[in-house]
């Protein structure tokens, strides 16, 4: 991934209504972000032109409203945003965030089995890259 992309607190939230609706006017926004947070309309609107000069977001328009819809999966965000905190906080090791979450959060034994099997999956899948790249070398 070439870009980055850092977005506030409000406009993951604003993403994240893009995200599972695909589309949406501002109105629709304003709605679905309603119950957690008390915004005006305009602020939304405000808040979608800010994405869109960023290029996370692009609208059509349908009559006079703006219809907006997202420009960037959500995992591209996620990869740039744990990319950016892994290199702010924690001086780009991963293996530190990964301790830091394990001995700071309250994981449940289950959450920990999950993981569990998420460091073997992903061992066997490296561990079949490197003896790929072993092979190719031989």
């Amino acid at each position: 991934m070439s870009r980055t992309h850092q977005l506030g607190e409000l406009q993951l939230e604003i993403m994240r209504v893009l995200w599972s609706a695909r589309e949406a006017t501002v109105a629709e926004v304003h709605v679905a972000l309603q119950p957690r947070r008390e915004l005006a309309p305009t602020t939304v609107a405000t808040m979608l032109s800010k994405m869109e000069k960023k290029g996370v977001v692009d609208h059509r328009t349908e009559g006079r409203q703006f219809v907006y819809r997202p420009t960037v999966p959500e995992i591209d965000v996620h990869r740039s945003m744990v990319g950016d905190l892994t290199r702010k906080l924690f001086g780009g090791d991963p293996t530190a965030l990964v301790h830091h979450l394990l001995n700071e959060q309250e994981i449940d034994p289950a959450e920990l089995e999950s993981i569990r099997r998420m460091v073997e999956a992903s061992e066997t899948e490296h561990g079949d890259l490197e003896s790929g790249d072993a092979e190719g070398r031989a």
